[in-house]
């Protein structure tokens, strides 16, 4: 066989000349029909395509190298970029979705003080339900909203809450998140259902490290409801 070079294919890029090329090649008329729609010379695509024609020569030379070029080696590329997208979509759909509600804590706690206990450690009944955790575990919004307080004294609603912050969430429902140890949103803050929002801490009237979470009808305190009989109502895992 007459040894065929690339550079010989790529000055060779008028149609019935590639054919000529291709056939003293032992090439098939499918694949010959395969190179046959490239450009005129100087156009971007001839690149593309006299590699692939010099690919189809080597493999007729049985000289191929086992890797995927040309035409194969893009659909493999593509392949490997659909299977990359799904990832990421199936991620996607395990996130919670805007019409969702959530627990404020999304690992292990357990439920300690519930609402509407009496007793000493409230100068009236409790007004939210506290969540048993470690120190710094994450806090998270259970529902979208703007972000309305935020910060130390209560975020407004006084020194017994320590760090806090409260969400509004368009509806008439205010969330409340208190003895934070550390807030990472702002007064303004656009939240998603399930971001995190804090961590959990043992700040102001607190006697031993959890979060304190209310369901309010209003921004402010005085005006809870019972968070957990709210939050199942909504289909929430709590």
């Amino acid at each position: 066989m007459p040894k065929i070079t690339t550079h010989r294919i790529r000055e060779s890029l008028r149609p019935h000349t590639r054919v000529a090329t291709l056939a003293a090649a032992g090439l098939t008329a499918s694949v010959v029909l395969t190179g046959a729609a490239v450009a005129a010379d100087g156009n971007p695509a001839d690149v593309y395509a006299a590699h692939t024609v010099s690919d189809l020569v080597q493999a007729a030379d049985g000289r191929t190298t086992g890797e995927p070029t040309g035409v194969a080696g893009g659909a493999a590329a593509r392949d490997g970029a659909d299977e990359g997208q799904e990832a990421k979509d199936s991620k996607a759909d395990d996130r919670p979705k805007a019409e969702d509600w959530v627990s404020p804590i999304a690992g292990d706690y357990e439920l300690s003080a519930t609402y509407g206990n009496s007793g000493d450690r409230w100068a009236s009944k409790h007004s939210g339900q506290d969540f048993a955790v470690p120190n710094g575990t994450e806090v998270n919004a259970v529902h979208e909203g703007t972000v309305v307080k935020a910060g130390g004294n209560g975020a407004g609603d006084g020194p017994a809450y320590g760090n806090a912050v409260v969400i509004d969430h368009g509806d008439g429902t205010f969330t409340q998140y208190a003895h934070l140890s550390k807030v990472e949103v702002a007064v303004g803050d656009e939240v998603d259902t399930g971001e995190e929002i804090a961590l959990s801490g043992n700040t102001g009237n607190s006697s031993g490290p959890h979060l304190h979470f209310e369901v309010r009808t209003t921004a402010d305190y005085g005006s809870a409801i019972d968070p957990m009989e709210f939050l199942r109502g909504e289909h929430a895992e709590v």
